[in-house]
């Protein structure tokens, strides 16, 4: 039998562990995700081996005669469970770089095709594949959210401009329907930016939603603490 807790007010003390990081391409998504403590980076652009942190191509492959030796579904599956049961101490991996999920998306789409050798998730009858497309992808988050680590998942930019006004707007690539799962189970979203060129160019990172109002002082991590800094609009500004 359990045992309830006792009827009491708790002060909640709210670090965010869950980050949605988007912008353009070269505006320091992945270079500031790089400075979080212990990143291990699972990358889809093809230039792991350009970063910094240590981590592991997702891919989808295949044999010469078209049948699957690899899929991120299982590929996913077996890193999430390393990173369940790593060693806990100075060395282990403490934050998880999804790099970028809106490749991650397409790729767990067309798993799910190879393994049931269709072409589209439509092919599949009685709309069973667009249900295993939503549980898996739903699946991936939540098994990345229950690691004691933190999760950052980078998305790319798009700009899309009113043909009435002229006015351009800024939102994240990934489609709504799964910008919504996704950045629905994170603590912060950021979106990066570069003005100028070169090496005159200058980065600003603004957060753009908060799952509440988070204080310096509930941030244990001083890693974490000195990097949201950086970010404008994390925290009240305190009166002087």
């Amino acid at each position: 039998m359990i045992d309830l807790p006792k009827v009491s007010k708790l002060e909640p003390k709210a670090q965010p562990h869950n980050f949605f990081i988007w912008g353009a391409p070269m505006s320091g998504k992945s270079y500031f995700a790089s400075f979080f403590p212990n990143p291990i980076v699972l990358n889809t652009d093809g230039n792991s081996e350009q970063g910094t942190a240590p981590g592991f191509q997702i891919r989808n492959l295949r044999d010469k005669n078209g049948n699957p030796t690899q899929l991120v579904t299982k590929q996913m599956d077996d890193i999430i469970l390393a990173l369940q049961n790593q060693a806990q101490g100075e060395d282990a991996f403490k934050t998880v770089v999804v790099d970028v999920i809106d490749d991650i998306i397409v790729m767990l789409e067309q798993a799910i095709c190879w393994d049931n050798g269709v072409k589209s998730l439509g092919d599949i009858p009685y709309g069973k594949g667009y249900a295993l497309f939503n549980t898996a992808l739903q699946q991936l988050v939540m098994d990345l959210k229950a690691l004691p680590m933190n999760i950052i998942y980078i998305s790319r930019e798009i700009s899309i401009t009113d043909e009435n006004t002229g006015a351009t707007t800024y939102h994240p690539s990934l489609k709504t329907k799964y910008f919504n799962i996704v950045n629905g189970n994170c603590d912060v979203e950021i979106r990066t930016k570069k003005v100028g060129d070169g090496v005159n160019a200058s980065y600003f990172r603004e957060v753009k939603s908060l799952r509440t109002q988070y204080e310096k002082k509930n941030i244990t991590d001083k890693r974490i603490l000195q990097l949201l800094e950086t970010c404008n609009g994390i925290f009240k500004k305190e009166t002087k």
